[in-house]
């Protein structure tokens, strides 16, 4: 079995860093309306989580290139 490589290992981080640039843009869209940090506090939250949860999904929506598919096959013949 090959150990993950770097790009697999630091996929999840892109993932949650894309959210926090996205969910602090909007945090502060809020804030800057109205003023009202609570308020600008949930809206991060909920922009985070949704943020997080749609790239997530995209992610496993796509299919896997040529050499993920070599890679997949290869963990299965390993297994038997």
């Amino acid at each position: 079995m090959t150990a993950p490589s770097r790009r697999d290992i630091l996929r999840p981080l892109e993932y949650l860093g894309i959210s926090a640039v996205i969910s602090v843009f909007v945090g502060l869209v809020v804030l800057g309306s109205t003023r009202e940090i609570p308020l600008a506090l949930i809206f991060f939250g909920i922009a985070f989580i949704v943020t997080l949860v749609t790239l997530a999904m995209l992610a496993l929506a796509m299919r896997p290139d040529a050499e993920e598919k070599l890679d997949l096959d290869n963990q299965d013949h390993d297994a038997h």
